[in-house]
């Protein structure tokens, strides 16, 4: 069993960063690859950064913005979000399955709760 709690979240203007953290608790969480998810109002669930055994996968609409790293003595997980424009506004989770593929298909095993972000214009 894997526990995440994402924070971070809140109001920036267009323009701005945000970094989002994801605590990760319970199994060993260097055995998991993860994953960050967002959802806007009206819109389906969609994966931004995907982590695998051969590297990280950006989706288009972040790549070049958006970074991942991790903490691995805080069993922590952070997305570094700049240049934030309106059409980032979602709520974002972070996920983590053993299986790689989970994650690509948008079906982890484990979630967080999520935490919002609002883009001003």
């Amino acid at each position: 069993q894997v526990q995440l709690v994402e924070s971070g979240g809140g109001s920036v203007q267009a323009g701005g960063s945000l970094r989002l953290s994801c605590a990760v608790s319970g199994d060993t969480y260097n055995s998991y690859y993860m994953g960050w998810f967002r959802q806007a109002p009206g819109k389906e669930r969609e994966a931004v950064i995907i982590t695998g055994s051969t590297g990280t996968w950006y989706s288009d609409s972040v790549n070049g913005r958006y970074t991942v790293s991790q903490d691995s003595a805080k069993n922590m997980w952070y997305l570094q979000m700049n240049s934030l424009e309106p059409e980032d506004t979602a709520m974002y989770y972070c996920a983590a399955d053993d299986i790689s593929a989970n994650l690509i298909i948008g079906r982890p095993k484990y979630w967080g709760q999520g935490t919002q972000v609002t883009v001003s214009s």
